[in-house]
């Protein structure tokens, strides 16, 4: 199938830009432009059933108090459930976008970098379920999040 510009709610890109290789269409805003890029996410590894990130902590993600800001973890969630389902769903024409984010914060990042592993559990005709762990460089768990992605027909043009 052909894939129409500037049509992607995911906005996804190619390696060596943020967002991992093996997406065969173009996105719809360059990451650079971004609000993924704004935080710095960058994927390691993205199938249709796992993806693996991280972001590097600095001053600009963190809140006053000086740890991560919550919405930080749930950005990057939202992001990478919606990446991976996206992969797995534009072939067949559709395209994805969050519908529900449930994100449960259990202990604070300071530094290093946010590591997040999402695991596919739903696979259904209109909606996918991620669970995302985000762990700090120790390997502790820090947040939970549970992402419903829609999976929605592509627009099409006018």
């Amino acid at each position: 199938m052909t894939q129409r510009a500037g049509v992607l709610g995911a906005g996804l890109t190619r390696r060596g830009t943020g967002y991992a290789a093996g997406m065969d269409f173009e996105p719809a805003i360059p990451y650079e432009n971004t609000f993924d890029a704004l935080y710095g996410l960058q994927v390691v590894d993205l199938t249709p059933e796992r993806v693996v990130a991280v972001v590097q902590v600095r001053d600009a993600v963190k809140q006053p108090m000086g740890l991560v800001h919550g919405g930080v973890y749930a950005s990057i969630a939202e992001s990478i459930a919606s990446m991976a389902t996206a992969q797995g769903v534009i072939p067949e024409g559709n395209t994805a976008q969050g519908l529900s984010n449930q994100t449960s914060f259990l202990r604070p990042i300071f530094e290093g970098k946010i590591h997040a592993t999402a695991i596919r559990r739903h696979k259904g005709r209109t909606t996918w379920v991620w669970e995302v762990e985000i762990t700090d460089d120790a390997g502790r768990l820090c947040a939970l999040v549970r992402m419903t992605i829609a999976v929605r027909p592509l627009p099409q043009p006018a």
